[in-house]
């Protein structure tokens, strides 16, 4: 039983069962289909499935496994569409999808396996988001993002009732308008500016205006009330006052005639 000749049988041996055997393994949120791939002997199917993480176990079967991730995963579609009003917007629609746990086997066999979001899910997506943005104008689609979103949600929502995969959530990326658009948009955005520069000017021109108003009027008001006091014996009183003042200056001779009921004089200065 020691002998050279059976232990080397005894590891060829070894070694062929542990080439023959298989463990297949499934890893952490993953799920693991099982199938058989016979040699010489056996029929081959299921064998079972795995939620990872873990092996199926050791079997002298010919299995092998196929992985599927059941894990939501965020997938992504970019489009240029052309709204309602005939001008191509460009955007893009991210989508979180998950598989329900325990339909690894519908998933493998009849959902295309790891090609299930191109074989099932993607056109439906992207009809109902070109249907969706397709039925507004370019312009309302920016404020609209969320309604876009929560209605084609709801419409892929249904479209996937039947088969193991959820939408966790949807959401409508930025919006591009082409560059003429967004130039027309600067210019308006340019042209408030100045309008509302305008405005304030305006403003300001009325404000001074309505200064100069007031002005006027306190020059008119000092007038009247200075027309007011110009009474008879007031000029009179201020007329021999400049006479008494011209009088006592050394450099004029001054001659008075005094003219008209309250004496007031007519003057005329002369040059020494």
């Amino acid at each position: 039983m020691n002998s050279p000749l059976f232990r080397r049988f005894a590891v060829v041996s070894a070694a062929l069962l542990g080439v023959a055997c298989s463990n297949p393994y499934t890893p952490p949120g993953h799920e693991g289909y099982v199938y058989e791939r016979p040699r010489l002997f056996g029929t081959g199917g299921a064998q079972g499935t795995v939620t990872g993480p873990g092996n199926f176990g050791v079997s002298l079967l010919r299995n092998e496994i196929v992985n599927i991730d059941v894990r939501p995963q965020t997938y992504t579609e970019a489009f240029k569409i052309l709204a309602r009003d005939d001008l191509n917007v460009s955007f893009q629609v991210h989508a979180v999808l998950a598989i329900e746990p325990g339909n690894v086997e519908s998933v493998v066999l009849e959902l295309g396996a790891g090609q299930w979001y191109d074989r099932v899910v993607k056109e439906p997506f992207r009809t109902l988001v070109r249907r969706s943005v397709q039925s507004h104008d370019s312009r309302e689609i920016k404020a609209l993002r969320a309604e876009i979103a929560d209605e084609v949600r709801a419409g892929l929502a249904t479209q996937l009732s039947d088969t193991p995969f959820e939408v966790r959530s949807l959401v409508v990326g930025n919006i591009d308008y082409p560059a003429v658009v967004a130039q027309a948009v600067e210019k308006k955005l340019a042209s408030l500016q100045l309008l509302e520069e305008k405005a304030t000017q305006k403003e300001i021109a009325m404000r001074d205006a309505e200064i100069r108003i007031e002005e006027a009027k306190g020059i008119a008001e000092a007038q009247r009330i200075i027309n007011a006091t110009l009474t008879p014996n007031y000029l009179q009183h201020e007329a021999i006052g400049a006479q008494l003042e011209m009088a006592a200056s050394p450099n004029h001779t001054t001659v008075y005639i005094p003219v008209g009921p309250n004496g007031l004089p007519l003057v005329q200065t002369l040059e020494r």
